[in-house]
This record gives structure tokens, sequence and C-alpha cells, in this order.
């Protein structure tokens, strides 16, 4: 058992075998190692500094003149203590960055670089100094030209409009970006964890490189009027909460993140012409100016006939005119219309209908006075009364 058991062993180390020099287990091969961390430099690492002085210059605008006065000493002294040298020419409008005998770290002028270009970019000085940093990032996005591009071949042909037209949509769309009180820009900036600053024809953004990445998409995005940017927020929102959710970590999110489609708005139908039939003679030429002279035969009178014409022609247009001011002034004055009168077969007729109503009247009266009296009679001349005639009755039968 025991022969068996190091005839396994032995196979065993035969197919673990490496072949060849180079397959030979390297000290870095070790799973504790984090082979995506960053180190901080350490300047034993480069005692010897740099062979070559390396430089960059970038202009800036003139109303970030004043600005960069005043904050240039804390610039320059955050660029000293890794060795690299600042100079401000406000004469040319520029900043110079190189390296020095004292530069140990190589990459150092590169993101000396990347802080000058911040600073161009309206950048302030305290949150442009922490790209110096090895995990800050930077990107420096170019949105003027992503508009421009489309109708580029044709600006110089059309107008001016065309060009204030594009100048408008872009301000439109960036607004789109920034939001109202800056609320989207807020918002990017919590869900990528980035620095992000709209100022012009850029956007400068300064963050990891997942961040900077996810906030380069929504910029571009926005300024092609492909997706607004709070549709991009959405996904991020969800995004952030599958990722935390340990179930979800390492599958496919595509499913659960939302499909936007873009919905062009229904624009107003052109009435198009009727077609004409088909016709293969060209259309009648429209008769010149000579022609209808020559058929009206003004054109076989002389300059004076002529001009004796045109005068008689404007003389009576002008009498025309006179004639219809004349007419509206004397509208005012002319009396307004008096009520017609009645004609005397109406008066009869009226006269007839008043006599027939005064005729209802003392019928209604006569009969509101007998029930009147009805009302008023006592009992006792009632009856007194009605006894009266029966005696004088019985007298004329005695």
């Amino acid at each position: 058992m025991a022969e068996s058991d190091g005839e396994v062993e032995v196979e065993h180390k035969e197919k673990t075998k490496h072949k060849g020099k180079h397959d030979k287990p390297k000290p870095w091969d070790d799973s504790s190692i984090d082979h995506w961390k960053i180190e901080k430099f350490d300047p034993s690492w480069n005692e010897g500094g740099m062979l070559e002085v390396s430089s960059f210059s970038t202009l800036f605008p003139q109303y970030r003149e004043k600005y960069l006065q005043e904050a240039w000493p804390v610039v320059r002294g955050a660029l000293k203590e890794f060795g690299v040298k600042a100079e401000l020419n406000l004469v040319e409008g520029s900043m110079t960055v190189s390296t020095t005998r004292k530069t140990r770290d190589p990459y150092i002028i590169m993101k000396a670089r990347d802080l000058v270009k911040l600073l161009s970019r309206s950048v302030p000085a305290p949150q442009a100094i922490k790209i110096l940093d090895d995990e800050m990032q930077c990107d420096i996005i170019k949105v003027g030209s992503l508009v421009r591009n489309k109708m580029l071949s044709c600006i110089w042909s059309v107008c001016f409009c065309c060009i204030s037209f594009l100048q408008e949509r872009f301000v439109k769309r960036r607004q789109h970006l920034v939001g109202p009180n800056s609320s989207t820009l807020k918002a990017l900036e919590i869900l990528t964890g980035c620095y992000i600053l709209v100022q012009g024809n850029t956007v400068a953004a300064m963050g990891s490189f997942k961040g900077l990445k996810q906030v380069r998409r929504v910029v571009e995005d926005c300024i092609q009027n492909k997706m607004h940017p709070v549709y991009h927020i959405k996904t991020l929102m969800m995004k952030r909460e599958l990722s935390s959710d340990p179930a979800l970590a390492n599958e496919n999110w595509d499913r659960f993140l939302p499909k936007f489609k873009k919905k062009n708005v229904k624009q107003k139908k052109v009435k198009s012409k009727e077609k004409k039939p088909y016709t293969p003679f060209p259309p009648p030429q429209p008769p010149s100016k000579i022609d209808l002279q020559l058929e009206s035969g003004e054109y076989f009178l002389s300059h004076e006939k002529k001009f004796a014409k045109k005068w008689r022609e404007k003389q009576e247009k002008q009498a025309e005119r006179t004639a219809e001011n004349k007419r509206k002034r004397e509208a005012a004055f002319i009396p307004p219309t008096e009520p017609f009168k009645q004609g005397p077969s109406k008066s009869a007729d009226d006269r007839n209908d008043v006599a027939e109503m005064a005729k209802s009247l003392k019928k209604k009266a006569k009969e509101f006075g007998k029930q009147k009296s009805l009302e008023n009679i006592d009992a006792e001349t009632y009856i007194a009364a009605s006894e009266a005639p029966s005696n004088k009755k019985k007298r004329k039968h005695s």
C-alpha cells in the first residue's frame, strides 16, 4: 500500500511539472497580494531623480487671472512638496509646470499637468490640488463640438441664424445636464462619487476611473440628445441597489435595469401639393413687360404720351382716394334715422283694443261689487226682505 501511495505522488508531481525556464513560480504569484492596489510612491525607489526636464504649459482665460494670482502661492506650495516647479505668466496668460532635480516620482509631472488644466477650467484651487493623490483621476470632456459636428459643413454656407440656433440648442442641452438649482448635477456627483463642474464648452470631472467612465457617458448622451440625464440617474440608482445584494452581485443585471426608448414628438404634417399630370413639354413662357406693352399698344406711344397717360392714371387714383376720404369724414355728420310713425289702420286697431279692454274691466268691476255686497248682507235684513214680497202677494189674492 505504501509503495502504491508513493507511485501516485510521483505521478501527481510529474503532472504538475512546469515546462520551460519561464514557467517557474514567481514570488508575486501569491493570492494574498492585491495586484490592483495602488501603493504610495516611495522616494527611495528613485533616488537618482529625473535625467531630463519635462514641462507642460496651459493657457487660461482672462477672467481667471485675478483668482489664479491669489491662489497661486497655495498651488506652488502643494507642487513644491513633490519637487515640481510652477510658474504663472500673466503677460502670456499661461501656467507652466516642470520637473527639477528634487523630483523623484516620474508620474507626478502628469498629475501637475492635470492640475494646471483643471485650474484653467475654473475648478477651485483646493479641489484641483486633490488631483495630486494617486487614487484621484480627472477627465475634461469637450462638449462644445458634440452639437455642431452634424451641421459643421453647412454652417459657413447658410447664415448667422443657423449658428445662433445651434448655440441655443447647445445651451438648452447643457442646462438639462445641470438641472434646476443644480439638482441633476448633485445627484450625478453622489451616484458616481465624482466632482463635476460644467463651465463653458467643457465639463471637468474628478474621481475614480469607474466614476469618470459613467460621467462621460452621461454627459455625451445628454449633449448629443440621446438620453436625458434623469434616466441615467434612475439606472445608476438601481445598479447601486443591485450591487448591495450579495446574491445578485455576480449576475447579469440587464433584466432588472429599465429600458428607455426615445419618443419623438409628433410634428405637424406638411400639406403636400397636388402633383400635376406629367407632360413632356415645358410650361408656356410668361409674357414679358415688353410683350404686354405691345399687346396694349403702349409700346408705340411717344415718351410724352406715356408720361401723360401715367399722370392721368395717377390723377384718377388720387381723385378716388380723396372721394373715399371725404365720404368717411361726412359719415360722422349724417343724422340717425328717426323712428317710423304708425299708420292710421294700426291706430284704429289700437283704439278697438283699448275699448275692449275697458269693457272687460267694467264687467270685472261689477262682478267684484256683487261679491262684496253679498259678503256684507246681514241675516235679519235678508230674511225681512224675503218675507216682504210674500205678504204683498197674499194681499193681491185676497
